[in-house]
């Protein structure tokens, strides 16, 4: 049976879900896969998970991963070629899920959980052909397993987050990781994290406060919160996912490289503290994610319109991503009042998608993070035999 949205939640579920960074927060990007001999003198780089390891909104020199391929170049007087799986809205999935794989070619900023990241690390086993010739392997997840559109509904709580956190961010990853070690003998790899999405330093004008209201449902029967109660408790979510989620991934990482070293591998698996400050939130004032391409007047009309003005992104592929949305949400032959309405909002979200995902500056953030990594790497004898070291500094 189909569900009619009503005409005044159809800008929340536009706006909102944009702010839902990962899970809509997803590949038409050129993979460059390995070639089956590794040439003297090269590094492979492999990219695994969702929209923060593929860059969400950003062009491609502008990328995490292409900060540290460039730095590594710089670093190692080394090519470094880059295989990149990662794409929005990936969930972690299993190593034997049998849908893991599909719609594997649509544009990686296309929402979608499959490949999963179990699924993108199969793929990439297919393109090496020798699979000790992956050097790197830089690799995120689970926003996407929690749903991220929790993080955004004040009805949740910090405890049932935290809760989510465990579950989704501990075990799988571990498994996830150690797949990854045994696939890739050779491999370092590097995990990343996650940020606060809203903090006490985002803004708390009504546009904002507008929105949290449209994403709050709460249990029946249960007391309705004010604004300010809302807000207070998306900022204690946001925290708690921030905090759990990086200590999950974090103890994930260890658990692993603590099990290859007992048996006399060296130090191979890390996770890369990204260390987004409040003032780095959503919406703030040195906020390092993307936001929207509004004026506070045009904000309002949103608002006032019930969505029939559209809000744009202020992101770097805000216009290719719009072509790639339509495109693949065409209207079909003797499409239904309802279906209409259901693709419509489909669409919203798939333009709006980069919010909430890092900017350039936030790129950068996760390029330096992962940078300091690797230098340790280096000094502890990662790379020794292939040239000598520049001077440190990220490009």
């Amino acid at each position: 049976m189909k569900v009619v949205v009503p005409r005044a939640k159809r800008f929340a579920l536009a706006a909102t879900a944009a702010l839902l960074l990962l899970s809509l927060s997803a590949g038409a990007q050129t993979r460059r896969p390995a070639n089956d001999s590794k040439p003297e003198r090269s590094l492979n780089l492999l990219v695994l998970g969702d929209s923060i390891s593929w860059g969400q909104g950003l062009k491609d020199e502008h990328k995490a991963w292409y900060l540290i391929k460039a730095w590594l170049q710089q670093q190692t007087g080394l090519e470094v070629r880059e295989t990149i799986e990662a794409h929005s809205g990936a969930v972690i999935g299993l190593a034997d899920d049998p849908n893991g794989n599909s719609m594997r070619e649509l544009d990686g900023e296309l929402s979608r959980a499959y490949p999963t990241i179990n699924g993108q690390l199969t793929n990439a086993l297919k393109t090496f052909g020798d699979p000790s010739h992956v050097d790197l392997v830089l690799v995120n997840g689970c926003i996407n397993d929690l749903n991220s559109q929790r993080l955004l509904n004040a009805a949740n709580t910090p405890d049932k987050i935290r809760e989510l956190a465990h579950e989704k961010c501990g075990p799988p990853m571990e498994a996830l990781l150690m797949r990854i070690a045994s696939v890739f003998p050779q491999a370092n790899i590097v995990v990343t994290g996650y940020y606060p999405i809203l903090s006490e330093k985002s803004a708390n004008d009504l546009f904002m406060r507008a929105l949290a209201k449209r994403f709050y449902t709460p249990a029946a029967g249960a007391p309705k919160m004010n604004d300010k109660a809302l807000r207070a408790r998306l900022i204690a979510i946001s925290h708690e996912w921030y905090q759990t989620s990086d200590q999950m991934l974090s103890a994930a990482a260890l658990r692993v490289d603590s099990q290859l070293r007992a048996n006399g591998s060296r130090q191979r698996v890390l996770f890369a503290d990204v260390a987004f400050a409040p003032e780095n939130s959503f919406a703030a004032r040195q906020s390092r994610l993307w936001g929207f391409n509004a004026s506070w007047l045009r904000k309002m009309l949103v608002l006032l319109t019930l969505g029939k003005v559209q809000l744009r992104t202020n992101d770097e592929r805000r216009k290719q991503r719009s072509d790639l949305c339509e495109q693949l949400l065409k209207k079909p032959v003797n499409e239904s009042a309802n279906d209409e309405m259901s693709r419509k909002d489909r669409l919203m979200r798939c333009r709006l998608a980069a919010v909430g995902h890092p900017n350039r500056k936030g790129a950068a953030m996760y390029a330096d993070a992962v940078g300091k990594l690797l230098r340790r790497m280096m000094d502890d004898g990662w790379l020794k035999n292939s040239a000598p070291i520049a001077t440190p500094g990220m490009p």
